[in-house]
């Protein structure tokens, strides 16, 4: 667990030197009125490896996935009940007005 709390901090860290790289050589290059094609490779490389290993250690720091059920709440319900759609139940509809008894 340590170990994934490390590779976090040193992902960020290394993120960070990236980001601070790049400021550096974007102000290098308009102070001598060079055109940005691109980032030099190694601090491309630096982000990448930064990203890389951030993400790994938030993976592992987060702890064990747990299994996503969609039918959670269908588990206690028996196999006759699970026909029954009671939220597409509609008790006041038109049907009333249509289909009146004439009583005289």
């Amino acid at each position: 667990m340590v170990v994934h709390k490390m590779c976090v901090i040193f992902g960020l860290i290394a993120l960070l030197h990236a980001a601070f790289s790049a400021a550096q050589h974007r102000t290098y290059l308009r102070l001598t009125e060079q055109e940005f094609t691109m980032l030099p490779q190694d601090i491309f490389l630096q982000c990448i490896l930064g990203l890389l290993l951030t993400c790994y250690g938030v993976v592992n720091v987060a702890g064990n996935f747990r299994e996503i059920k969609a039918s959670a709440e269908q588990d206690s319900k028996t196999w006759e009940m699970l026909s029954n759609r009671q939220g597409f139940n509609i008790f006041h509809h038109r049907g009333k007005a249509l289909f009146q008894r004439a009583h005289a």
